[in-house]
């Protein structure tokens, strides 16, 4: 299997890459996962074990067209919760007199307005930006393959503790 040495600090934690050597690769993260609890299930110390990535792309993942009926729905949507937040703060007045305190506004009218604030406001923003993408989506860093990597004085260790959590699972 591979080895990997770092220089930078002895025990291999930190910023740096880790020292040892892989003692398994994978081609996906859960595999990978699921090798090192079972090595924790054999005992193994935790502190350790290193998952590496390697091979790592930026994955951007489209997910909707956007257009200014939606910019407008999200708007309003996010403006009556501001609505409301203000006629919780700000609905009633605070008089100190015996009477029951009334309303400055109605929590109708601070909905229809923080609707189209937050409508307006979203509206002015994509219009902006519009030139600079009609999509959203979303990203995520991946990698084609996975090292599970200790310590090289601790590789027998591992491959032992690996059997040995098998041995509990089953």
């Amino acid at each position: 299997m591979a080895k990997i040495n770092n220089s930078q600090h002895p025990s291999g934690t930190g910023g740096g890459m880790p020292n040892g050597a892989a003692v398994a690769d994978f081609k996906t993260y859960p595999e990978a996962v699921s090798y090192v609890e079972r090595m924790l299930k054999g005992n193994f110390p935790a502190t350790s074990i290193a998952i590496v990535g390697t091979g790592l792309s930026t994955v951007e993942r489209v997910r909707s067209k956007i257009n200014y009926g939606k910019v407008a729905i999200s708007g309003a949507m996010n403006g009556s919760w501001l609505g409301l937040f203000v006629y919780l703060v700000f609905g009633s007045s605070g008089q100190t007199t015996t009477e029951p305190a009334s309303p400055i506004f109605s929590l109708g009218s601070a909905l229809l307005v923080g609707a189209g604030v937050g409508m307006l406001w979203q509206v002015v923003r994509f219009s902006l930006n519009r030139s600079k993408r009609n999509f959203s989506s979303a990203s995520a860093v991946v990698a084609s393959s996975y090292a599970v990597l200790v310590p090289t004085e601790l590789t027998g260790e591992a491959a032992q503790a690996f059997i040995k959590g098998g041995e509990t699972e089953a």
